[in-house]
This record gives structure tokens, C-alpha cells and sequence, in this order.
């Protein structure tokens, strides 16, 4: 029998308007489970009860934040390999890398169950005497969250922990294609003690119930990750409302890795295969830009092509599979569009891009790989999200760094290199929001901030102690003492 999950609304587990089916594209005959979707009176209905339930649940104490989220955490580590699994079937990760997501989560958990506790204010005098000036922090007030399908438990984690941690109540739509993941991490929470209302799922299509929580006036912020077109609908959508949203938008990468003649080639290879083709590509990021000197980039290519040649591409649960399936047909279809366009404009496709048969029907694509690459080229500008990694040669490292910098996006970047003069210019000059040497671009610490520049992101940072700029806003307050 094919389980049936509900959303959860004002605390109480209920049918949707429409059922989704998730399908596994490791294995398209497999049904994950049925969803629920959500009509826009249902999250109507779930904002309100997120209103009913923020002046109480703000003024809870740290104690209690503490306690619930350390339970969840506590609960996801232990259930980690199932989660992990759950994940992988549903999105298509190989199975470590789920449950590496997995356990990201439940560290996460336990990261703002301590920040829960860690909310500090500033007393300070004023200039008049007599006065004294207090700076607080303090809940939001509803949080509307829309999640991408790539990350199905880190990204609501990162969201959802800091949210509840600092006293806010939340509406919280996953991605369609990916429930899964979203209504596991929702009951544990739940169950974990969360009083009616603070948490409320709506899963369904992002034009019925994301456009719902966009549009309402009883919402006071969003937080968003996916695509650039559709950030900015939601940047014009909070700017429209009445009164205004405060929003915070993740939205894409372009990310380069330069490979400079000095670099370990083993190291760089690595970084390349980890960051462009991992995860399926399916990061935002990826290293979707290799841009390697000259004097490396015959030997770069010859072992990246040779390393891509050993990697398996099979189903996400089967052991010893490097890289899983493509997530839907759409996504696949994009990806082998590109790979076309790339050889329409001029590339050289060096290796890959083939679809692939396996025991299981899925959606199998063959890492791709191109040389001759120009910056100008689409497939070096757009964000493919697949296994597609494009060359780009540079004649020196200021020709590297200004390639790299000539995107629209600005997330992650990376360097290869021995020199210390090279990867400190490179640090200090880099137009991203985060910058890696010697590593994938592709891989960050939950404690720290996450987050880029241009394109890529819009508003304050999320994770680590940083996320209370979104979730928190400030009230300074006088007291005259007489």
C-alpha cells in the first residue's frame, strides 16, 4: 500500500485539495508516497493559525526553544540513515550524500536549539543624562519559507532551526516535487513539542500556495531559495504587498574554479569532480566554471576526462554509485538542451553528456564535460544545474580572476594554487560571497554564513549566528531614570 501523508495546519494532520504522486528517479515504478497539496484556503487557514500562535510562542523562554529543537536534532542524527534514505529516493542523491544531508540537518538543529539561548542585547548610556538606552532583539513575526528540491532537509533545516530558535512562526511550503523529505523533518518537529500552529505545512504548486503566503498581509517575511526568475517574483511580490515583506532570496551561481599552473593537479582534479559533477550538478554551487591556465590545461583535461571515465552513474541507493540520477525529466531535458547549445555554439564536447540505461528506469545522464569554451558562451553564463562542466582558458592568473568575476552571479568561487601571494589576491579580490582554496566550491560549515553577491543573493546571510539578522529585528528602547 502506497502511504498517504497530510499536511499539517494549525497542529492537526489534513487532506489537501489534490494529491501528488513523488516518483523516484532512481527508479521511475517506485512511489515514494502520496502528498497532500494544499489550496490556497488551506494556506490561508495555515497563516492565520501562524498569527494566532506568534504572540505566545514569542514569548516563550530560550528554555523551551532550547529543549524542542535539541529534541529534534537528537531525533534526526538518530534517524539519520533512514532520513538519508528517504532523501535519496525521493531527490536522487547517492545514498552517502543523503545521508550526509541528513546529519547536516540534525547538526544544525542542535546549532540554534544553543542560539536559542545565545540571543544577546546591548545596554549602553545615552548622551543625555539621566537616559538609558537598551537594544534588543526580537521575533519577526510569521515566515513564509519556500524551499528548493535540491537541499530537502538542509535548506528547511537551515530555515526552519533559526526561525523557531529566535520565536517566530512559520508557513512553510517545500518543494512539489520533493515532499518528502519536508513532511519527515515537519513530524519530528511536532512531535518534539511545538505548541498548534507555530509550524504549519502546506505542500503543493508554488502558483496556488506560494503566490497565497506571497501575497498575504498577515505574513511578515520570506525566505526563499530556487531560480532568478522566480526570486524575483517574489522580491515583487513582497515589495507590493501591503505593508511591505522583509525577504530574503537565494537564488543561483555560475561558480568558477581557477586552476593555476602551480596547483597539485590531483587536488584540482578533485575539486573539479567534486564541485561541476556531484550531486548530479544539481547545487547552486557547482563548479560550473573551470577556468585553467594554459600551462595546466592539456594535463587538467587528459585527467578530468580521465576521472570522469571511472565514476558510476547508477542508482542513488545502490552501493559503490558516485553520481545518481538527473531529479525529473524536466531537469533532464534542460540539461541535454544545454549540452546541445553548447556544441551549437562552438564547444568541444570532450567527454559525456549521454543518456544512460540502467536495471532501473531513471533519469541517467553521463557527466558532460566541455574544452574550448569562451565566457561568452550561454553554457558559460546560464546556470545549467546538471552534470555539465565547461573549460575556460586563461593565459595568466589576472586574466583567470577577471573571468571569473564576469557573471552575473556571485556565490561561491575556488582557487588551485601552491601560492600564498595568489590565493590571499584571489580571497581579497574574488566578487563572491564565498571563496574556497585548494577545495571544492561546493561544500560550507553549517555553523558559519552562507550566502553570495550580484544575482545570487539578496538580503542578510542565513546560517550560523548570522541568520538572526533575518529572523530577529531590532527595538531600541530609552528609560528615563529620573
Amino acid at each position: 500500500m502506497t502511504e498517504h501523508f497530510k499536511n499539517l495546519i494549525a497542529g492537526e494532520w489534513v487532506d489537501g485539495a489534490s494529491v501528488s504522486i513523488n516518483i523516484n528517479p532512481s527508479d521511475t515504478n517506485d512511489v515514494v508516497g502520496h502528498f497532500a497539496r494544499a489550496s490556497k484556503e488551506q494556506a490561508e487557514q495555515a497563516i492565520a493559525a501562524a498569527k494566532a500562535a506568534f504572540p505566545a510562542w514569542s514569548r516563550t523562554t530560550p528554555q523551551e526553544r532550547y529543549e524542542i529543537l535539541k529534541k529534534a536534532s537528537d531525533e534526526i542524527l538518530a534517524r539519520k540513515d533512514e532520513l538519508g534514505k528517504l532523501l535519496s529516493r525521493e531527490e536522487g542523491k547517492t545514498l552517502p550524500e543523503g545521508i550526509g544531508e541528513a546529519t547536516r540537518a540534525g547538526q544544525i538543529f542542535a546549532f540554534f536549539a544553543g542560539e536559542a539561548l545565545r540571543l544577546m542585547g546591548e545596554t549602553v548610556p545615552s548622551v543625555r543624562p539621566g537616559v538609558g538606552v537598551e537594544m534588543t532583539r526580537e521575533a519577526v513575526g510569521v515566515i513564509g519559507m519556500i524551499t528548493p528540491w535540491n537541499f530537502p532537509i538542509a535548506i528547511p533545516a537551515w530555515k526552519i532551526a533559526p526561525a523557531l530558535a529566535h520565536g517566530n512562526t512559520i508557513v512553510f511550503k517545500p518543494a512539489d516535487l520533493v515532499p518528502g523529505s519536508a513532511w519527515a523533518i515537519v513530524d519530528i518537529l511536532n512531535r518534539a513539542g511545538l505548541p498548534k500552529g507555530v509550524l504549519n505545512l502546506v505542500m503543493g504548486r508554488g502558483s496556488e500556495v506560494g503566490q497565497t503566503i506571497l501575497n498575504h498581509k498577515d505574513v511578515n517575511a520570506i525566505t526563499f531559495t530556487g531560480s532568478v526568475g522566480t526570486g524575483r517574483k517574489v522580491a515583487e511580490a513582497a515589495i507590493a504587498s501591503s505593508p511591505m515583506k522583509k525577504m530574503q532570496l537565494e537564488m543561483g551561481g555560475k561558480n568558477p574554479l581557477v586552476v593555476l599552473n602551480d596547483a597539485d593537479l590531483k587536488t584540482a582534479v578533485e575539486a573539479a569532480v567534486n564541485g561541476a559533477f556531484f550531486s548530479t550538478g544539481q547545487r547552486c554551487t557547482a563548479s560550473s566554471r573551470l577556468i585553467v591556465e594554459e600551462g595546466i590545461h592539456d594535463a587538467f583535461v587528459a585527467a578530468l576526462a580521465e576521472r570522469l571515465k571511472g565514476l558510476s552513474v547508477d542508482n542513488a541507493l545502490k552501493a559503490g554509485t558516485h553520481i545518481g540520477p538527473v531529479v525529473d525529466q524536466s531537469q533532464l531535458d534542460q540539461d541535454l538542451s544545454y549540452i546541445a547549445l553548447g556544441q551549437k555554439e562552438g564547444a568541444t564536447l570532450t567527454w559525456g553528456g549521454e543518456l544512460l540505461n540502467r536495471e532501473t528506469p531513471g533519469f541517467y545522464l553521463q557527466p558532460a564535460l566541455f574544452t574550448g569554451v569562451d565566457n561568452s558562451m550561454r553554457i558559460a553564463r546560464e546556470e545549467i544545474f546538471g552534470p555539465v562542466g565547461v573549460v575556460i582558458k586563461a593565459k595568466s592568473y589576472d586574466e583567470a580572476l577577471a573571468i571569473s568575476n564576469d557573471t552575473d552571479f556571485g556565490l561561491s568561487a575556488g582557487i588551485c594554487t601552491s601560492s600564498l601571494k595568489y590565493a590571499t589576491h584571489f580571497k581579497r579580490n574574488s566578487e563572491a560571497g564565498m571563496v574556497m582554496v585548494n577545495l571544492p566550491t561546493a561544500g560550507v560549515d553549517y555553523h558559519v554564513p552562507f550566502g553570495g553577491r550580484k544575482g545570487s543573493s539578496y538580503g542578510s546571510r542565513e546560517q550560523g549566528s548570522y541568520a538572526k539578522e533575518f529572523f530577529t529585528t531590532v527595538k531600541t528602547a530609552y528609560t528615563f531614570a529620573g
